[in-house]
């Protein structure tokens, strides 16, 4: 049985993952979606009435695409919550490869646009944001549990600096053309969760 052929919704949606995190939101037409999938700009406005309306429904689906990446990942599986840890950044980094767009985080990037202008669409990329600190707060604590560590702001607070270490990274990238400026600010926090629970190369 061959795979169910994308739907123009989908095609859509997927556009939108590559377009704007090229474009950005805001330099982004409905014209341009719809030439990137494949699609009538009439078949847009059946699916999405609004650009912002296709905005959060990408945010959406680019944070249910992202669950399952890291959900399936090979560090998942790591019995130690440490080591999960540091097989997060690790795997983030090794994610640092190719084109820009393709690496970047689309709701960081509509964020950053929307934050004032377009409150729905900012909601929605902060919903997908935490969804993936949830995620990375249950290591944490399973970790501050395991080697007895407090740090400042709890599993919660650490999730978020994580997450504004990795968002900061894609920023220094753009701005300097150069994703392994972004992989160098990963290098650095990792030695920072190395050193918080005791970690050493020899645990792995």
């Amino acid at each position: 049985m061959n795979p169910a052929r994308p739907t123009a919704h989908d095609k859509i949606l997927d556009a939108a993952l590559q377009v704007i995190r090229t474009q950005g939101l805001a330099g982004t037409s409905v014209d341009e979606l719809c030439v990137a999938a494949g699609v009538t700009k009439g078949a847009f406005f059946h699916h999405f009435k609004t650009k912002d309306a296709l905005a959060i429904a990408a945010a959406d689906h680019f944070s249910r695409i992202a669950d399952g990446v890291f959900t399936n990942a090979p560090y998942r599986a790591l019995p130690d919550p440490v080591a999960r840890l540091i097989g997060y950044v690790d795997f983030r980094q090794a994610m640092m490869k190719g084109e820009m767009p393709a690496f970047t985080c689309l709701v960081g990037t509509m964020a950053q646009e929307a934050y004032l202008t377009h409150p729905e669409v900012r909601a929605a990329c902060a919903q997908s944001i935490d969804a993936h600190v949830d995620m990375l707060e249950a290591d944490i604590a399973d970790a501050m549990r395991a080697r007895n560590v407090e740090p400042p702001g709890g599993p919660r607070g650490l999730a978020l600096y994580m997450q504004a270490v990795i968002q900061g990274a894609f920023v220094l990238a753009k701005a300097h053309g150069d994703a392994a400026v972004a992989a160098n600010c990963l290098d650095h926090l990792r030695n920072h969760l190395a050193g918080l629970f005791g970690w050493k190369e020899r645990n792995a």
